[in-house]
C-alpha cells in the first residue's frame, strides 16, 4: 500500500479496551485508510473499519502482546486476549508492515484517512460523501 496519510501524526500510542495491549509507535504511518472487506466486517463486527499501516520497525508493544489467531493461509489477526479487542492485521502480502485499528489509538481524532478500499464489498446501505478516493480493491 502506498497512500502516506499527511495529516496523521508521526508518534502515538494506543490501546485495547482493557488496557492490556498497548503499543506505541514512533514514525510517520505508512497510509490510513476505511476498509470496507467482508473479512475486517466481520472480524469486528463493524460495516466497515478503519486502519493505518506502520512499518514493522517504527511500532512496538508497550503492554502484554495481543493473541494471534491465523484467519486465513498467510493473514494474522491480533486481539487482546482478556477483553478481545481486535488489534492488528498483518499478511504475508504486506510484508514488512502491521495494520493498527484506528480505533485503538489513545488519540482516534487525530486519525486522517486517504482512501476507502474494497469498495466492491461494502455494504449497500453505507453512503459516504467523504470526497475520499475508493478503491474497487486494495490501495496499489
Amino acid at each position: 500500500m502506498t497512500a502516506v496519510s499527511p495529516g496523521m501524526p508521526t508518534t502515538g500510542t494506543g490501546r485495547c479496551f482493557c488496557g492490556a495491549v498497548r503499543y506505541q509507535w514512533f514514525r510517520a504511518p505508512l497510509w490510513a485508510c476505511h476498509c470496507h472487506c467482508e473479512s475486517c466486517r466481520r472480524t469486528c463486527s463493524a460495516p466497515f473499519t478503519s486502519f493505518f499501516g506502520l512499518a514493522d520497525d517504527a511500532w512496538s508493544w508497550t503492554g502484554e502482546e495481543p493473541v494471534v489467531f491465523t484467519s486465513s493461509p498467510g493473514v494474522r489477526r491480533s486481539f487482546c486476549g482478556r477483553c478481545g479487542a481486535p488489534m492488528t492485521f498483518a499478511a504475508d502480502r504486506f510484508a514488512g508492515e502491521t495494520h493498527f485499528y484506528a480505533a485503538t489509538m489513545d488519540a482516534p481524532e487525530t486519525y486522517v484517512a486517504t482512501a476507502h478500499v474494497y469498495m466492491a464489498e461494502k455494504l449497500p446501505w453505507i453512503h459516504l460523501d467523504d470526497g475520499l478516493p475508493q478503491h474497487q480493491g486494495p490501495l496499489e
